[in-house]
C-alpha cells in the first residue's frame, strides 16, 4: 500500500477499513443526524488517515509528530461518537464492539508511532 514497512502499511489498512466501517454504519443514523454524528464520526475517521498521511510526507519530525497527534485526536473523538452510537441505539453491541476494538488498534498504533517521535526528538 506504499512507503514506510510492514507496521505503517497495517496501520493504513486498519484505518482505511474503519473509514469503509464507519461509512457504513452511519447509514443506520437517523435522518437527522445527517449534519450531526453521522457527518461529525465521517469527517473523524477520515482525519484519522487525512493527518497521519499528511504527518508521514513530512520532514521535519515535530510537524510530523503534530499531525500524527491531531490524527490521535479524532480517533479518540470517534471513540466517543461510536459509544453515542450505541447508547442511543442506532447501532447493536456487535457493531459497536467490532469498530470499537478495531479503532481500540488504530489508536494504540498511533501511539506507538507518537512515542517513538517524541524519544526521537528528544534524543
Amino acid at each position: 500500500m506504499g512507503q514506510g514497512g510492514e507496521f505503517y502499511d497495517k496501520f493504513k489498512i486498519k484505518t482505511h477499513r474503519f473509514i469503509m466501517e464507519v461509512y457504513q454504519m452511519t447509514e443506520l443514523f437517523p435522518q437527522a443526524e445527517l449534519y450531526g454524528a453521522s457527518s461529525q464520526i465521517r469527517r473523524a475517521a477520515v482525519s484519522i488517515m487525512l493527518n497521519y498521511v499528511e504527518g508521514f510526507g513530512r520532514r521535519k519530525e515535530k510537524v510530523k509528530l503534530n499531525f500524527f497527534e491531531i490524527a490521535y485526536g479524532s480517533a479518540c473523538e470517534c471513540k466517543y461518537l461510536i459509544y453515542l452510537a450505541k447508547e442511543k441505539n442506532w447501532i447493536g453491541s456487535e457493531q459497536y464492539n467490532n469498530n470499537f476494538n478495531l479503532l481500540d488498534e488504530i489508536s494504540a498504533m498511533l501511539w506507538s508511532m507518537i512515542s517513538g517521535l517524541e524519544k526521537k526528538i528528544n534524543e
